[in-house]
């Protein structure tokens, strides 16, 4: 059995699908480093593994005979629309309005966004670590879901589980990017940041209504049910994030 947190957020809506799958190291017993489910396209793990990964997951949750697009992340804001499935390059953001498409986000500490109007039927999917939070992928991504004629008010957003503040020490290079709000300078030697916090401030300054958003708050680091780039370092997998219109 693939342990895999179902977003409550979409749950009323019949043609709007999202999943986030956890670490499931029992999936895979074998004493690598990597053990668990890892869908990670830019890990150090074999490709014909992460293709069985996704084959396994994609058959457990009946969802073999879809188009899945992958970000291949970098850490940026880039965002790319799509009606096809396949993997996109130096891409941190999706967004569709095709049936059967559905758009893939992996994560290990970062923030995977999903977000859905399920009245003008189009969809999104977004990674945001530190980086792409600065760089606006968000924002940018609400204003694009918004020109391809969504509706603030019928937006709904599912925030993953990622680092918390209390272990996102960062340096004060990173930490002066960030609003005085979010970043705690006075608990720890070093700054840490609340990285959903200052995601789910973008979310509702944008006008998506605070009840429309559904934040899974655990920790990453300190949660051994999820993988940890922070804890693990080059050994962690990554979880997949995963939304598509029925």
């Amino acid at each position: 059995m693939i342990d895999v947190l179902i977003p409550a957020i979409f749950s009323k809506f019949n043609h709007v699908e999202a999943y986030f799958t956890k670490a499931n190291r029992g999936f895979d017993t074998t004493e690598k480093e990597n053990s668990g489910l890892n869908f990670g396209l830019t890990t150090n793990v074999d490709t014909h593994e992460i293709k069985r990964n996704y084959k396994a997951l994609l058959h457990h949750l009946h969802l073999e005979n879809i188009n899945l697009a992958l970000a291949k992340q970098v850490h940026g804001n880039s965002i790319k629309m799509v009606n096809k499935g396949g993997i996109y390059p130096e891409t941190d953001g999706f967004i569709t309005k095709t049936r059967n498409i559905y758009l893939g986000i992996q994560v290990a500490d970062c923030a995977a966004v999903l977000i859905a109007d399920p009245v003008h039927n189009i969809l999104g999917a977004f990674h945001a670590g530190w980086r792409g939070a600065v760089n606006g992928i968000i924002s940018n991504g609400l204003e694009l879901m918004k020109k391809e004629g969504g509706s603030t008010k019928d937006l709904y957003v599912f925030l993953s589980p990622c680092i918390s503040q209390k272990e996102f020490e960062v340096g004060e290079e990173v930490a002066k990017l960030f609003p005085g709000q979010y970043c705690d300078r006075k608990s720890y030697r070093k700054p840490h940041l609340d990285l959903a916090g200052y995601l789910k401030e973008q979310i509702i300054d944008f006008g998506v209504h605070p009840d429309n958003i559904e934040h899974i708050n655990e920790c990453t680091y300190r949660n051994t049910d999820f993988f940890s780039y922070r804890r693990e370092r080059d050994s962690a997998g990554r979880m997949l994030a995963m939304i598509g219109l029925k």
